[in-house]
């Protein structure tokens, strides 16, 4: 049997973690659930990782719940089932919450709980023929777990849509709405994230996770003397640490920082 998951990291601390199902075009069980939570969980405590990129094999990024664990779940109990979904819930959390950047790299089909995986992406990169639904309804059940990530990604006005809808949605109109960063040539596809990778990896490493950190604390938040004093400390804590040190001695000296790789220089 192939595994399900793959997860490899490079000497830059770039872990891509890779759905391996495509004879099933990358459909996920409890299973498949379970070891991206502990995969998320294991990078996220083992320090060092300086972005995530979530990938898949085959045609199809993923094509959401594998139908034979949709065939376990209906003879589930309201209990098991209540069980089932939290899994699934914390796996999203995980990945919602990873503190280095994430990245998907979308390909083909993104269906059902695979929109939520995009979702909680902080950037998506979508080939051109990729599409996108929340299918759930179709067989009436509803995209529970996954409905505050893809909230935040798209917007209320366009969940109550899609939600209701189930409609099949271009690339380009997921990009429209928000839920992909870029769309390229499937060719691209590898390139295009190299090059965020490559623009994340060239920064200070506790900067980024600090400014990931702060653009989901800082939303929705009322402006005012209390906010204002937090982002004032923060600033100011930041300025005298000591990579916030080397960052300016090397701006104002002209030189690369201390953590870029300059070895193709």
């Amino acid at each position: 049997m192939t595994e399900k998951m793959l997860c490899e990291i490079d000497n830059e601390g770039v872990a891509t973690v890779t759905l391996n199902r495509p004879e099933i075009h990358n459909a996920f069980d409890d299973d498949l659930i379970r070891q991206l939570g502990e995969t998320f969980d294991n990078l996220a405590r083992s320090g060092g990782i300086r972005a995530l990129i979530l990938a898949s094999t085959g045609k199809n990024f993923s094509a959401g719940a594998d139908l034979n664990w949709m065939k376990r779940m209906a003879d589930y109990s309201e209990e098991e089932n209540r069980h089932d979904a939290a899994v699934l819930a914390a796996m999203l959390h995980k990945l919602d919450q990873f503190p280095a950047p994430t990245i998907a790299r979308v390909q083909g089909a993104a269906f059902g709980g695979a929109v939520g995986l995009v979702s909680c992406c902080d950037i998506a990169v979508a080939a051109e023929r990729a599409s996108f639904c929340l299918s759930e309804v179709k067989i009436g059940l509803l995209p529970a777990t996954i409905s505050p990530y893809v909230i935040n990604a798209i917007g209320a006005r366009q969940a109550r849509r899609y939600f209701v809808t189930a409609e099949r949605f271009s690339a380009e109109r997921a990009r429209e709405i928000g839920l992909v960063s870029e769309v390229v040539a499937e060719g691209e596809l590898d390139l295009t994230v190299q090059k965020l990778v490559n623009s994340i990896v060239d920064n200070g490493p506790n900067a980024v996770t600090m400014a990931k950190q702060l653009a989901m604390s800082m939303s929705n938040r009322v402006i005012n003397e209390e906010l204002q004093g937090q982002t004032s400390a923060l600033i100011a804590a930041v300025r005298v640490s000591s990579e916030g040190q080397e960052g300016l001695s090397a701006f104002l000296e002209k030189r690369a920082p201390s953590w870029m790789n300059t070895s193709e220089e």
